[in-house]
């Protein structure tokens, strides 16, 4: 485990993908970079899980000259970062390669998910793929986020996380493969919070508002806010229709 402390950077020898970006500059498309306001989005603790030492050392200079002040830690392996999640707390954010030597596909997000709920987790991943993206946000990711991408473009990304957003790289809408109807159910689910995606899967498996509330040892107060939180998200007046639009696309809280 490496951490780096409080804002500290790494000197020289990078020359890798992830260089030391420019401050606050954001990408729009295939337009030019443009001066972006700050977002205000404050990132103190932030654990990076990837096998090879430049991803993270880019992926660190990134977040060390973009969030000062932030707490980097590091880990090569799943392993390695629940053991780190179990001695630290109050992290902000996982960064998450898509492939690590001890993860089988999406088997690591879902891990990190049933044990830390609360937790945004990003995953990264040096291949584009549509279906994955969709599986990965699907499955709970806070975000994807291509290693070909601009260093603004990830310094943008990852304030949109901290500030609550789901990010979903531009790129996806491209190549359209599924209809546009399962397409936009995707996105609209892709919304939820990690709170609201557990408590849809509860509702896809039939179970009313005061089991779920024992089941999660909430308040039915609570429950009733997440479902009604859901509804709105996904355009819909009732619980039927949500769980109708949730089985169009399989969802069942583990894909």
């Amino acid at each position: 485990m490496i951490v780096m402390g409080r804002g500290q950077t790494m000197h020289g020898g990078n020359r890798g993908q992830f260089a030391a970006p420019p401050p606050m500059i954001h990408h729009h498309g295939q337009g030019a970079d443009m001066q972006v306001e700050d977002s205000g989005a404050m990132m103190e603790r932030v654990l990076i899980v990837d096998d090879h030492p430049l991803v993270r050392d880019g992926l660190r200079s990134v977040i060390a000259v973009s969030f000062d002040g932030c707490e980097i830690f590091e880990a090569a392996s799943l392993e390695e970062a629940l053991a780190t999640l179990e001695k630290q707390s109050n992290f902000d954010l996982v960064l998450l390669d898509l492939n690590i030597p001890d993860v089988k596909r999406l088997d690591g997000l879902k891990l990190l998910r049933s044990r830390h709920p609360i937790l945004p987790v990003v995953m990264v991943s040096g291949a584009f793929d549509r279906a994955i993206v969709r599986e990965a946000l699907g499955a709970g990711a806070a975000g994807f986020i291509p290693k070909s991408m601009k260093r603004s473009a990830i310094v943008d990304a990852l304030h949109r996380v901290v500030s609550g957003e789901i990010y979903m790289p531009d790129a996806i809408d491209e190549a359209p493969q599924e209809s546009a109807e399962e397409a936009d159910i995707l996105t609209r689910i892709g919304s939820l919070t990690p709170q609201q995606r557990i408590v849809l899967t509860h509702l896809v498996h039939g179970r009313l508002n005061k089991q779920i509330a024992h089941d999660l040892s909430v308040s039915m107060t609570t429950v009733k806010a997440h479902v009604s939180a859901i509804l709105q998200k996904l355009n819909v007046f009732s619980r039927t229709q949500a769980v109708i639009l949730a089985n169009r696309v399989h969802f069942d809280g583990d894909n």
